[in-house]
């Protein structure tokens, strides 16, 4: 289920990148100005471990904010994966400027890189299969965009951008609505050309969404048997989509069963920063 929105991942890239610097320097970097303020430097972002480089933009525009001045020459292109030790970028200039910059910089390279490596991760694991990895709404609060942008540059494919680009119906909105039949119809009244997906638990609800005309029926936390079971009910009528606690290990074996896409809030929650340090050298 990919957004029938074609989203603008930097629609607020400078916005964010604003936030975030404000609520690391604040009114000013106060350790920065023990260094004289003509001082130049030249600093080098090594990559520690294999991982997927992901960030550049958000990377270049903390640096612009602080000092549009600061040369950025970059080892690497944007999605690319590299090894441990690998050198990333180089910058020149301001030596309290890209100290200032380095850690709200670093942070945002370290965390979208997190998630293209893990993505890239999970994708190769659908290889030869006709399953699409997807990720979810469980991000990190404001860089919903960022991840969802890392997530395509590992290789994997994008759910709903948000609550309003796309329906999906669970359980409690079912309880709500008066039953799957009902929310479904009123969705379709309502927003018409909209893609809707049900969450289902168990095969009467499959058969209650696909008789309703859901687009894309969501399986979530069913056995591998009750996959292969609601593949063949619903028989290339609507999508399928497998979720709840899905493991890398369990990839391939999801993918047999036959369903279309495979969705992992791991992606963008679960994740462990990529290691990146900074060598610095005064001229």
């Amino acid at each position: 289920m990919t957004s029938t929105i074609l989203p603008n991942y930097f629609l607020n890239l400078s916005t964010t990148v604003a936030s975030a610097l404000q609520e690391d320097v604040g009114a000013g970097d106060l350790t920065a100005q023990l260094i004289a303020s003509n001082t130049q430097a030249n600093a080098k972002i090594v990559c520690r471990e294999a991982a997927i480089i992901c960030g550049r933009p958000w990377f270049e525009e903390v640096f612009r904010q602080i000092d549009a001045s600061i040369q950025i020459d970059w080892h690497i292109t944007e999605g690319q994966a590299v090894a441990a030790n690998q050198l990333i970028c180089t910058l020149q200039g301001s030596a309290r400027a890209i100290l200032t910059a380095e850690r709200t910089a670093l942070n945002f390279l370290q965390t979208l890189s997190a998630t293209a490596t893990v993505t890239a991760q999970y994708v190769a694991q659908l290889k030869n299969t006709h399953t699409q990895l997807l990720d979810t709404r469980k991000t990190l609060p404001g860089l919903r965009l960022a991840q969802k942008y890392a997530v395509k540059c590992g290789g994997g494919c994008n759910h709903r951008m948000g609550l309003y680009d796309a329906i999906l119906i669970k359980e409690n909105h079912i309880m709500a609505a008066g039953g799957i039949a009902q929310a479904v119809n009123l969705a379709k009244t309502l927003h018409p050309g909209v893609s809707i997906e049900v969450e289902t638990e168990n095969l009467a609800e499959v058969k209650q969404a696909l008789m309703a005309g859901a687009n894309i029926i969501m399986l979530d936390n069913f056995s591998y048997e009750q996959m292969h079971a609601a593949v063949m009910l619903v028989s290339g009528q609507a999508k399928l989509e497998v979720s709840g606690n899905v493991e890398i290990d369990q990839l391939a074996h999801l993918a047999k069963t036959g369903v279309d896409f495979i969705s992992s809030g791991a992606l963008t929650k679960h994740i462990k920063a990529i290691d990146l340090s900074m060598r610095f050298e005064m001229l």
